[in-house]
Formats: structure tokens, C-alpha cells, sequence
């Protein structure tokens, strides 16, 4: 697989990365260990070098799977995870305070079984600390070798600004699909001033994008889409439609759709590298195949054109959660 720089980081990825929270959380029961361990294993067989966890997946035993996982070929990936939950629970509410980071990058670096963490996201802004604290307290991890780069996820413009000026990011992490561009108005822009590379997670749109579900289909009861606006019955059969117009253009490409998804983000800039997850094997080779998937910008330009008189249904959050975004 190709790789990419996540803006003038110098840190070098491949072109897709594997999302991890899936094994362990949010769309279910947790994945068999030994399953898990097998398709991570293959993800770097088959060219994957980026992988995407969270203290609060599992909580915990997320970090500790891809810790397993990927302990024998350690120096040749690059390790993501995030701090900024209060107890790493992401049920209850936000805690960036720096003797928080610290004990999360200390029980983190146990976890994944390394001595140093490549990518440390701030995993949801905290408005009590002052972003200037956070950045301090990482330039200081990153003094110490315990860290080598940070983001943030979901943040909004100013925040981005005030945190790049103390010590500069390598990623902003937020949710980037045909199913969501927000980031297009202002967010992405700034990236580009700034430098820094973008990982977009639900890169499939939660999985609404690889035509997979329909109106019908049912959620486990412990699957976080449940109470998810977008995902109701009712905005499912709307928003099929642009599930339409992928399979449409899939069918020309000879390709799925989930592959012109994913192809369709790599066009967008040469610094975007989006997570897919996923649980299956044969999903994960599907999604591996589309970094070699390649759109011209009359494919993209087709596609946005088309994409442009879809208008989506439903929030993406509920309300509760959306206010920890754009902050």
C-alpha cells in the first residue's frame, strides 16, 4: 500500500489506517481475542502500518488487544490512541487536566506494551483546561520520549489555532464521509494553512456507506447506531439514496461501495488518511484494495456534482454528544 505524511508532521502512514474501537466497542459484543489479533495481524500483511485505539475502548482492552497484537512488529507501525475521559470512561464526563494525561499516557504505553506512543489525541476538547495547558503538558511527553506526536478529535477552529501555536499538531481526527462534510467548510481549510494531516474516522459513514443495511436491518442492543438520529428506520430509507448513487458509480468502476467512499476521501487532499474499521476479514480486504483505487478529478468532480442534490437526514449524534464537538 501507498503511504502518506500526515501534514508537515513527517509522519509517515499508510494510506488507510485500521480503525480498532470496533473490536472491543460501540457496534456490539467484542470481537473473539484471537479473531481480533488474526485480522489486525492481517491488516499489516496487507500493508496496513496505522492503527487507531482509545483508552476508552473497552474501556482498556483495546489497547490491550492491539498491545498483543502488534507487540513483535512493534517499530514498523505507527500506534495512535487518545486520552480525555474521566477514568477513561467515555460515559462519563471530560478530563484533559495534565496529571490526567500523564496517568493515561503512563497506563497506555503499559497497555500497548511499547515505550512510546507515536499519535496522542485529545479525544474530546475539555472546556475546563485551557487548550494551552494540554499542549504544554504534551510538549513536555514529547520531551520526555513518551509520546512523539499529538492531534485532536473533533475540535472546532479556535481551539485548533490556540493548540498548533504551543506545540504543533500532526492530525485533527474527526468524522469526514459522503454521509458527513462538515469539515469541508471550515475545517479542512485551516488544516491546509496549518499543516496538519486529517483522519477522518467513520470513513463508511458507521457503515451506512458500503450498502450493507437498509431500513431493516437491526442493531445489536449494545450497538452505539441505536441512538444515533441518522440511523433511525426512517432516516435509513431516506438517506438510501446516496447509497444508490455509490453503487452506481461502483458498478462503472467495477468496484463496491464502500471502495469509492474511501477512494473518493483519498482524492479529496494527498494528507487525508481515513480509519475504516471493521470486524470481518473479507471487509477488510475490500477495504484495503480501495487505497489502490484511483478517481480522476472528473470521477470526484461527477461525484460531488451528484452528491450535492442529496440532502442527508438526521443528526449524527444526539444531542448530549454533539455538544462535546467543535469545541
Amino acid at each position: 500500500m501507498k503511504t502518506r505524511i500526515l501534514g508537515d508532521s513527517g509522519l509517515e502512514v499508510s494510506a488507510l489506517g485500521l480503525g480498532c474501537m470496533g473490536l472491543s466497542f460501540g457496534y456490539g459484543p467484542a470481537t473473539e481475542k484471537q479473531e481480533a489479533i488474526k485480522l489486525i495481524r492481517t491488516a499489516f500483511d496487507s500493508g496496513v502500518t496505522f492503527f487507531d485505539t482509545a483508552e476508552c475502548y473497552g474501556p482498556f482492552t483495546n489497547e490491550e488487544l492491539l498491545g498483543e497484537a502488534l507487540a513483535r512488529i512493534r517499530e514498523k507501525v505507527v500506534i495512535a490512541t487518545k486520552f480525555g475521559f474521566e477514568d477513561g470512561d467515555s460515559k462519563k464526563g471530560l478530563d484533559s487536566s495534565p496529571a490526567r494525561i500523564r496517568s493515561v499516557a503512563d497506563a497506555s504505553l503499559k497497555r500497548l506494551k511499547t515505550d512510546y506512543i507515536d499519535l496522542f489525541y485529545q479525544h474530546r476538547v475539555d472546556p475546563n483546561i485551557p487548550i494551552e495547558d494540554v499542549a504544554g503538558t504534551i510538549q513536555d511527553l514529547i520531551t520526555e520520549g513518551k509520546i512523539r506526536h499529538w492531534g485532536l478529535s473533533e475540535a472546532g477552529v479556535e481551539t485548533i489555532r490556540r493548540a498548533h501555536a504551543v506545540q504543533p499538531l500532526a492530525a485533527l481526527q474527526s468524522e469526514y464521509s459522503l454521509f458527513f462534510r462538515e469539515t469541508e467548510k471550515e475545517i479542512i481549510p485551516l488544516l491546509e494553512e496549518l499543516g496538519i494531516g486529517f483522519v477522518p474516522f467513520s470513513p463508511l459513514g458507521k457503515g451506512f456507506l458500503t450498502g450493507a443495511m437498509d431500513e431493516t436491518t437491526k442493531f445489536d442492543s449494545t450497538d452505539f447506531r441505536n441512538i444515533v438520529p441518522r440511523f433511525s428506520e426512517e432516516n435509513r430509507k431516506a438517506n438510501q439514496v446516496l447509497v444508490d448513487l455509490l453503487k452506481g458509480i461502483a458498478t462503472q468502476k467495477e468496484a463496491s461501495p464502500a471502495q469509492i467512499a474511501l477512494a473518493w476521501l483519498l482524492a479529496q487532499k494527498p494528507w487525508i488518511v481515513p480509519i475504516p474499521g471493521t470486524t470481518k476479514l473479507h471487509r477488510l480486504q475490500e477495504n484495503v484494495e480501495a487505497a489502490a483505487i484511483s478517481l480522476s478529478a472528473e470521477d470526484v468532480a461527477q461525484i460531488n456534482d451528484a452528491a450535492s442534490k442529496i440532502s442527508i437526514r438526521g443528526a449524527r449524534y444526539p444531542e448530549a454528544l454533539q455538544n462535546r464537538v467543535g469545541k
